[in-house]
């Protein structure tokens, strides 16, 4: 197809969204050279049309299940579609933040989050410090007792509160796990200062990520010890009772005291060969790990077995499942590219996905918690960006730290957040995920 300016396409424009979006049904012709953007602005105008109170939107328009990311006409040569058809247009809400919520300062590196409270964002510091932030605007509570800077924060159950409280287990590199329980209930002007009533010590290096199992009641840990160790979120009364421990909640002597209970893992599991950087447990007898030896690997939680790994030639930052089915695997590290696996795919280690347009490590990824399609990546190049994986370009880059980004996750739905190098957790809202 040549570049003629005057060159025209026949369209139809189709849409899952409500009535109100709905653009006539009639195929029109439009010119071969639009991209996005002008088909954007084709399908306001008509909507305006039958509505003229609509609030224009930016699109994005999808042809035979992938997004449409070049002109017209450059999209039908790629795809060796014939320009002479009516072309089907389905067109969805563009995912990209609408707004960049205030940062919550901390005094130093922010090291982990969890969004998956959606009244409440948990963050890791390098201070040795986890904080909760009530609407991702107050500090609640702040999380002490590491001795060393956070690694992994998560919340337990999902993040979901139960009897008036949030609990929180976080990983550090002074090699522990500690448990806590926050009361969602406290409403004061400054943050209370929280202690963990259960602390986990087996690893013999760095914590580096944390992964409960859906039902709440187990841990998984992965450390720079090359090892993975699970452990009971409440374990039996006498094995905590050999270790309980008295200590004192402030620095003088006649402060109060508070019982401490210490827990050892219930299982390790063995086989990589360099330090375990990402679990997660997304199933109650499978967890996934991924590890600067190169590998991701899949075990049987009740055989404390691998049942399953792959070398991908990269040492690994970060993992997670997702997809259709929650079947994919998606990973980043040593190098700039985002990838994807589908391990019902026997026999090869080549990824279904790839996705380039970081220019440093990847730090973290997440799928989006109810769409199949949608993931977030965070990179040392200080960019997150937001991913569909019917597109290999990023729907949106977010420039909201100053600095190396060193983790994210979605919240709400609706919002990414993100902590940085430049000591900020960083929210950005307004994502339309439909």
């Amino acid at each position: 197809m040549d570049n003629d300016p005057s060159r025209q396409v026949r369209v139809r424009f189709v849409t899952k969204l409500p009535p109100p979006l709905r653009a006539p049904p009639a195929a029109i012709a439009v010119p071969a050279d639009l991209s996005r953007m002008g088909l954007s602005e084709i399908v306001n105008s008509l909507l305006v049309a039958a509505e003229p109170d609509h609030q224009a939107h930016p699109f994005d328009f999808i042809v035979d299940g992938e997004l449409v990311r070049l002109p017209l006409q450059d999209f039908l040569l790629a795809k060796g579609i014939s320009a002479e058809r009516v072309l089907e247009l389905e067109y969805v809400k563009a995912v990209a933040p609408r707004k960049q919520e205030e940062p919550c300062p901390h005094d130093d590196w922010v090291s982990a989050v969890d969004g998956s409270n959606p009244g409440f964002i948990l963050s890791g510091s390098y201070d040795g410090f986890a904080r909760l932030w009530k609407d991702a605007a107050v500090c609640t509570q702040i999380l002490e007792g590491h001795s060393d800077a956070i690694t992994s924060a998560r919340f337990i159950n999902k993040g979901s509160e139960t009897e008036g409280s949030l609990h929180v287990v976080t990983g550090s590199k002074d090699r522990s796990l500690r448990l806590y329980k926050c009361d969602t209930s406290v409403s004061m002007d400054y943050p209370k200062r929280v202690g963990a009533y259960k602390i986990l010590r087996g690893h013999m290096a760095s914590v580096k990520s944390i992964s409960a199992d859906p039902s709440g009641d187990m841990l998984c840990s992965g450390s720079w010890d090359n090892t993975i160790k699970l452990w009971a979120v409440e374990g039996s009364e006498d094995d905590d009772a050999v270790s309980l421990k008295k200590r004192r909640m402030n620095s003088d002597s006649s402060g109060p005291e508070e019982s401490q209970l210490e827990g050892s893992a219930t299982s390790t599991l063995l086989g990589h060969t360099q330090g375990v950087t990402a679990v997660i447990w997304p199933e109650q007898k499978t967890i996934y790990s991924a590890s600067w030896d190169h590998s991701v690997r899949q075990w049987d939680v009740e055989t404390v077995k691998e049942t399953w790994n792959m070398f991908c030639g990269k040492a690994l930052n970060c993992l997670d499942c997702g997809g259709e089915g929650s079947s994919l695997i998606a990973a980043g590290g040593s190098d700039p590219v985002l990838r994807v696996w589908d391990p019902r795919k026997p026999g090869t280690l080549a990824p279904v996905f790839q996705f380039s347009s970081h220019s440093g490590w990847i730090t973290a990824c997440k799928w989006h918690p109810s769409s199949c399609f949608h993931l977030v990546s965070s990179s040392f190049d200080g960019k997150m960006m937001l991913w569909d994986l019917r597109t290999a370009w990023p729907l949106a880059s977010v420039d909201s730290h100053e600095d190396k980004v060193l983790c994210a996750d979605w919240w709400k739905g609706n919002s990414v957040i993100s902590g940085g190098a430049d000591s900020k957790l960083c929210i950005s809202s307004g994502i339309q995920i439909v």
